[in-house]
């Protein structure tokens, strides 16, 4: 095995709070953000086409993506979990044969999803409320890009070692990667080749394979810590891995879940209302990737400093990320807000899907400072100990914190209506979430003192 470096074993249990949250997430953020911004452009250039009906195609087959990756994200949290405890304990070869174990159950639980979800797509599509021509550019959309499941779950898990290990900048080219393939290939293959929507996923199902590539490159040649996998190994770890990654998948499925629903309400106001949606979907994660970045930065920061016995940094870590959250908010949804008319220019949104857009722009902004505290609370239930609570804040959200607001908004006040009472949920949810998530820290230093 050619080791060429190596970060210190635990690289988070001294130095600045503050500086390793901030560089976590934004080495993440780009990353993460190279993926949003390509997916944003992926529409943009569908929408490009002239055929709302196509637009919505994409944002259905992007709601069952979603509940795809969301699946992968709660078993790439316990991949990242897991092995940096080990680390942080000092513990480096438990950490090599926990990082192949967890990588192993990740390739298989994605196949198994892949090979149940498939045959299901119609129904599912016919449930989401997809007809017509965006039903047939979703169902093919989908038949493309899900057997590369296995390969995003990979990529996913390789890049939650990486972070484990505190190598934030080939965590980084992970996902980036994979973001700058897309941006080459999407207009290619869309209007050079005339694929249309087909173009984008097959742009989706090659870069991919970059990305499978480059963890493997940063995860088994720079740093070797994942060992080579084995029965023996996953037997030993399974238990391990899914009582980190059980909880973390039901809190996941929450808001794809969520989504469907909302999806459901919004198609009854036509392909206008669900192309505004299909936008407002891929501007989210582009305006608030930083969030999305946090989560996955907080978890190996927690866990270390776990693994380490340090109570102390535990809570001023969580401290520095929540602030860190409300700034980037902040500065996000003043930027949608004053940028809503273009926005929608470039998209060509006219009329209700116009209108709806620019809606979102102005509410979206206040609505996330209080997802983004669920966010934060989240990553700390799942990598300190308690993931069950993670799975109850993020089900209480989608669930009574989402469904009947949106359908009450959505009954006296249209689909501008079903927006706000969606974002309503988010404010009790976020703030209580938070509360718990010190109260957890403060009942673990008290365990560690045999309080």
């Amino acid at each position: 095995m050619n080791v060429q470096s190596s970060p210190p074993t635990a690289v988070f249990v001294s130095g600045p709070l503050m500086r390793h949250v901030a560089v976590m997430t934004g080495t993440g953020a780009i990353g993460l953000m190279a993926i949003f911004v390509v997916d944003l452009l992926s529409l943009l250039y569908v929408s490009w086409l002239g055929r709302p009906e196509a637009t919505a195609g994409v944002g259905f087959a992007t709601i069952v993506l979603y509940l795809m990756i969301s699946i992968n994200i709660g078993l790439m949290i316990a991949v990242s979990a897991l092995t940096a405890r080990a680390l942080g304990a000092g513990e480096r070869e438990a950490a090599r044969r926990i990082a192949a174990s967890t990588l192993a159950l990740m390739a298989l639980a994605a196949l198994a999803l892949t090979v149940v979800a498939l045959p299901a797509l119609p129904w599912l599509l016919r449930l989401l409320g997809a007809h017509d021509e965006s039903y047939r550019v979703a169902l093919s959309f989908l038949w493309i890009v899900l057997p590369s499941n296995v390969l995003m779950a990979l990529g996913m898990g390789l890049s939650g070692v990486l972070r484990a290990v505190g190598d934030a900048r080939r965590a980084m080219f992970v996902t980036l990667g994979g973001g700058i393939v897309t941006a080459g290939l999407d207009p290619l293959l869309i209007f050079g080749f005339g694929l249309g929507p087909d173009g984008a996923a097959w742009a989706i199902v090659i870069a991919r394979v970059v990305i499978v590539a480059t963890g493997l490159h940063g995860a088994v040649r720079v740093h070797d810590i994942v060992a080579r996998p084995s029965l023996d190994g996953l037997r030993r770890d399974s238990a391990a891995t899914m009582a980190i990654a059980g909880p973390a998948i039901l809190t996941n499925l929450s808001n794809p879940i969520a989504n469907a629903v909302f999806a459901g309400i919004f198609a009854r106001f036509g392909d206008a209302a669900m192309a505004a949606l299909a936008i407002m979907d891929r501007l989210v994660p582009v305006a608030f990737g930083v969030l999305f970045a946090l989560t996955g930065a907080v978890g190996p920061i927690l866990a270390q400093n776990w693994g380490a016995g340090r109570s102390d940094r535990m809570r001023a870590g969580l401290t520095a990320s929540v602030q860190f959250a409300i700034g980037c908010v902040v500065l996000s949804g003043l930027v949608l807000a004053l940028a809503r008319a273009p926005i929608a220019s470039a998209f060509g949104a006219t009329g209700l899907t116009g209108e709806l857009l620019m809606f979102f722009c102005l509410v979206a902004g206040p609505m996330w400072i209080f997802v983004g505290l669920l966010f934060v609370a989240n990553a700390a239930f799942n990598n300190l100990g308690m993931p069950l609570l993670s799975t109850l804040f993020s089900w209480g959200r989608a669930t009574l914190g989402t469904i009947p607001l949106a359908w009450l908004g959505a009954h006296y006040a249209g689909p501008k209506g079903a927006l706000v009472g969606s974002a309503l949920g988010a404010v009790a949810f976020g703030i209580v979430a938070l509360v718990f998530a010190y109260r957890g820290i403060a009942r673990l230093e008290r365990q560690a003192k045999g309080g």
